[in-house]
């Protein structure tokens, strides 16, 4: 049963899309200082990929969304190995956040961003579950030991 890998992209993609609501209707007057030259919740529209990287392909990041999104439809059905389902429910949560910002959200394509730690680019929720669940599932990549399967007691 893949639940944990579903129950992880229903909980990113709507962690994702409450948070930037959130960040919408209240950092239209400004910024707002969480910790001064630290953190800023700073709204901001990023055309690109996660933290803003090349800001110039928007369209690229639109498509490759719905391919990773597709990839990882794709997988998932033939995972059983739950150490993976739950980075990528990560992943999936994160793609789906971005990808509703820039199909459904009336930004022009841009995806809403609002955490801003001063020494990176301004990013949301789903970068960084995307980025954790990336980082995760190549961690457990390199491991290469598969789970051992459960054991009937009876």
């Amino acid at each position: 049963m893949k639940y944990r890998l579903w129950l992880t992209a229903l909980a990113v993609l709507t962690l994702d899309q409450i948070t930037k609501g959130l960040a919408l209707a209240g950092l239209r007057d400004g910024p707002i200082d969480l910790i001064p030259n630290v953190v800023t919740l700073r709204l901001a529209f990023n055309p690109g990929g996660a933290f803003g990287l090349l800001r110039h392909l928007p369209g690229f990041f639109l498509l490759a969304t719905i391919v990773v999104v597709g990839v990882i439809l794709v997988w998932a059905r033939r995972i059983d190995d739950r150490r993976w389902h739950v980075p990528l429910g990560m992943v999936l949560g994160g793609g789906l956040g971005n990808l509703t910002d820039r199909l459904i959200r009336q930004h022009d394509g841009r995806v809403v961003d609002f955490i801003d730690l001063q020494v990176w680019p301004v990013f949301n929720f789903a970068d960084s579950a995307i980025v954790i669940g990336v980082v995760w599932l190549l961690f457990l990549g390199s491991r290469g030991e598969p789970e051992e399967p459960a054991r009937d007691s009876s």
